[in-house]
């Protein structure tokens, strides 16, 4: 019996379309940052999404993924990354064995140089893994946390970014035939360089306002009350607006809700809240300043309003 074939989900072929493969991977979207996915992959130019952690940045690399059916490739940043870590090394340990056997038959020196240095002793890592041709398509090279890596190798990607290619001294240029869909990620924890950047399209991923963050959790969370997936929105977005070390993001904002759920809440009480606020804040310092009287207000403030609010 000969089996079909599925082909490969094709990528978007218009804003809306875009809209609709990141709902599909239940990512809700405003209308510009689809756009700029959508420009990223029709014009094959990598996508920086810089915006405060949590917000969604990652995962728009994963949604990717999944809806276009392609390979994810993660390149984690942090300091010290090398190229022996992002893009390629030599497996030593088999180069040796190989030495040694060609020792003992006594082989040609030039010849053994030329077969140790081949590829079948190179250890592809994320970088030189992206631009390999994969039968399911270009793969999503995940670019994760750039700001949390040294300069020298953002400088490093530059060539890997102009022309898609990367140069192993001993083998030659090593170019992808079509380029990876590229994802970078910034924190923003220091500047990224401007020649970096011009290679990229831009988009700045901000926290979602109370409608949007809304939706994302009726998705994210569906187990929990309407009235308690109310409260937890407004209770968020007003603590934003406190002067914190570390506002919540989407990520956090989920995470709450799940939380509350297995605590089988359907309401938030002042008590509640300040027994979970290790799920929603990450700094003592914010959960002091939070806890008590302060998340009794807030919480005060999200009942009126929700109260005021027509039906």
């Amino acid at each position: 019996m000969t089996r079909t074939k599925t082909p490969a989900p094709k990528t978007p072929e218009d804003v809306d379309d875009a809209l609709a493969t990141l709902r599909a991977g239940n990512y809700v979207a405003d209308r510009s940052l689809a756009t700029a996915v959508f420009l990223s992959l029709r014009l094959n130019r990598p996508l920086f999404l810089e915006g405060e952690a949590g917000v969604g940045k990652t995962e728009i690399a994963k949604v990717l993924a999944e809806t276009l059916g392609r390979r994810l490739i993660r390149l984690q940043c942090y300091e010290g990354l090398d190229t022996g870590t992002a893009v390629y090394e030599w497996n030593y340990p088999r180069q040796m064995i190989e030495i040694r056997l060609a020792e003992a038959r006594q082989g040609s020196r030039e010849t053994l140089d030329q077969e140790i240095f081949s590829e079948r002793f190179l250890i592809r890592r994320p970088l030189l893994q992206a631009l390999t041709p994969d039968p399911a398509g270009p793969p999503v090279l995940l670019i994760d946390e750039l700001d949390r890596a040294d300069e020298p190798f953002e400088a490093y990607l530059l060539e890997v970014l102009s022309d898609y290619q990367i140069t192993i001294p001993e083998l030659g240029t090593i170019k992808a035939p079509t380029p990876p869909i590229v994802i970078i990620t910034s924190n923003r924890t220091r500047e990224i360089h401007d020649a970096l950047k011009r290679r990229c399209f831009y988009y700045w991923v901000d926290y979602p306002n109370a409608e949007r963050e809304l939706e994302i959790l009726r998705l994210k969370a569906p187990g929990a009350a309407e009235a308690l997936t109310r409260q937890v929105v407004g209770f968020v977005q007003r603590l934003r607006k406190e002067e914190l070390f570390k506002l919540p993001g989407i990520a956090e904002t989920i995470d709450w809700t799940k939380a509350l759920v297995e605590l089988d809440r359907v309401t938030l009480d002042p008590a509640t809240i300040n027994d979970t606020l290790g799920t929603l804040l990450k700094y003592q310092d914010d959960i002091a300043k939070i806890r008590g009287g302060e998340a009794s207000r807030l919480l005060r403030d999200v009942e009126t309003e929700l109260a005021a609010a027509p039906k």
